[in-house]
């Protein structure tokens, strides 16, 4: 009678197991087969939106699941951010997130409703990127050196537009302003095209504008390049020396774009999603494309985003102390 109830427990054990097994293993298929969602916080055509859109298709394939890019915008990217932060953590939404959301908005941004250093698992970096100080092609000087000379002569009189007060090329007329020892004007624009156009103009002198955006306008000879803002030169500009390199000393910025995910997510999923990004990023096509736009590809691990996101992080706020901000 023993044997014969313990051969119908370990029956009904094995006939449990093996429907617990048939549920997650239907579970995992189910979580395979979704669709994953890129989301992007700033609006379609912009160069986040077309960094992201490129990236799709080649990162779906690799992960082998349906991948969208989804706008929200709002906040400079916080909204993304924040809606990404309250997500599930099953890798179903991962925030397609540029560097400024993550480093200076904390600083400036007074509807910043989460800590990026303490509310998202940083999953894999994307790429980095340069400004480019560019210049009006009328004015009295031609080189750094003499911008910076020029501007010691007349405090005050350079002036120089961005995309708005905190943004990165508006901190990057800051600190380079802290660093050269001179004192410019900053001007600020609703976003960069208004501000190249009084550049051009010459309403402005000069204005840092990311290496993609300001291509064509250098190439087109409208504007005057006079140096990129990272410590190495940029692939698309090879000829034009770094700030660093023309004496700009502890000058090395740029921005970047990384991936992100709630809290909370499961270790294979975070790998998964990571390893899928190593091998996107050594799409030939996909690399060739962001190469010529001026960026510079970044396969590197979580590890590396999240220090770099930090190191960032204390720059600014240090730059930004004591400065106002509506």
């Amino acid at each position: 009678m023993k044997n014969t109830i313990s051969r119908a427990r370990r029956g009904a054990l094995a006939t449990l197991g093996a429907a617990l097994l048939a549920y997650a293993g239907g579970s995992w298929a189910q979580s395979q087969a979704a669709t994953v969602k890129l989301i992007v916080g700033y609006a379609a055509g912009g160069p986040v939106d077309a960094a992201a859109r490129v990236f799709a298709p080649v990162f779906s394939r690799e992960l082998g699941q349906p991948v969208v890019v989804e706008n929200r915008l709002g906040a400079g990217g916080a909204v993304a951010g924040n809606s990404v932060v309250k997500a599930q953590p099953n890798g179903q939404e991962i925030y397609f997130a540029a560097s400024p959301t993550m480093t200076i908005s904390p600083h400036v941004l007074k509807a910043m409703t989460f800590d990026p250093l303490k509310d998202l698992t940083p999953l894999a970096p994307i790429l980095s990127y340069a400004n480019v100080l560019v210049i009006n092609q009328n004015q009295p000087f031609k080189t750094l050196p003499e911008l910076v000379a020029h501007a010691k002569a007349n405090p005050g009189q350079l002036a120089y537009g961005s995309a708005g007060m905190g943004a990165s090329n508006h901190l990057s007329g800051e600190l380079f302003a802290r660093r050269a020892g001179i004192s410019m004007t900053h001007v600020p624009y609703k976003g960069n095209a208004p501000a190249m156009t009084d550049v051009m103009g010459g309403q402005i002198q000069m204005m840092f504008d990311i290496v993609g955006g300001a291509k064509s306008y250098i190439d087109g000879g409208k504007v005057r390049a006079l140096a990129v803002t990272s410590k190495e030169r940029n692939p698309a500009f090879p000829q034009l020396p770094s700030m660093s390199e023309l004496g700009i000393r502890d000058y090395d910025i740029g921005g970047w774009y990384g991936l992100y995910g709630p809290l909370g997510m499961n270790a294979d999923v975070s790998q998964r999603i990571a390893a899928a990004t190593g091998r996107a990023l050594q799409d030939a096509e996909l690399r060739k494309r962001w190469i010529d736009q001026g960026y510079v590809i970044w396969n590197a691990k979580a590890s590396d985003l999240a220090e770099r996101m930090r190191r960032e992080h204390a720059l600014w706020a240090e730059v930004t102390k004591g400065m106002a901000f509506e």
